[in-house]
């Protein structure tokens, strides 16, 4: 059954009581899948932490119980993402460890090289430019940091109930040489069937002459 276009623009910009709505299915749809990223992250106590659309902000507070004398970043393109992820993580916030801030992926308000570690789930589909969005991710990164994406791809069957006109599935093979054209070393993690269920990618930025560096000041 294909997709309503109208819950497909909640998903990629939440707003009013629908995308309210929107955020409560999607913190409990999604959750497994963040889990499993957010473990193969590795996330250690001093760890900074970019949560890249962050939506409803469950994540946030995984990611700040590893990160505990770390910080932790969420960034959403949509105002009322960020009004739950904050709201969610009022506490956290208040604390300094934990900050949520309205952005796209295009040009994301960090420094270069300021995170150890970036998760991204169910978020690439909306990107006008998948090696763009890969590179601005690679530039906020530390050489070494670790990047977690989980995605459909263009394999499952799944994905063409979804509004073509708003999501967008990359072949596997394009993803990987997307992340590779950015300064990753990408690699599948686990062994799951992209026929039948998401796929879960890591990716460690490259330092400088392409090698892979281990990420510094992780305790």
């Amino acid at each position: 059954m294909r997709r309503p276009r109208f819950i497909a623009e909640q998903a990629r910009d939440a707003r009013g009581p629908l995308g309210r709505l929107v955020a409560w299915i999607m913190a409990r749809e999604t959750w497994r899948e963040n889990v499993a990223a957010i473990d193969a992250l590795e996330i250690a106590p001093g760890d900074r932490v970019l949560d890249l659309g962050c939506g409803h902000g469950r994540s946030l507070a995984a990611l700040a119980e590893r990160a505990t004398r770390g910080h932790v970043s969420g960034a959403d393109p949509s105002e009322l993402m960020c009004e739950i992820a904050e709201a969610r993580n009022r506490g956290l916030v208040r604390a300094g460890r934990v900050a949520v801030v309205r952005s796209s992926v295009d040009q994301l308000p960090y420094g270069d090289a300021t995170f150890d570690a970036v998760l991204c789930v169910h978020v690439l589909y909306f990107w006008s430019d998948l090696d763009a969005a890969l590179r601005e991710v690679a530039r906020v990164m530390r050489p070494g940091g670790r990047f977690a994406i989980v995605a459909r791809t263009a394999a499952n069957p799944a994905v063409a109930s979804f509004p073509s006109e708003i999501y967008r599935f990359p072949a596997l093979a394009e993803l990987l040489a997307s992340a590779t054209r950015a300064g990753f070393a990408p690699e599948l993690h686990g062994d799951r069937d992209e026929t039948r269920e998401p796929v879960l990618l890591l990716a460690r930025k490259r330092g400088e002459g392409g090698r892979v560096r281990s990420a510094e000041g992780r305790s």
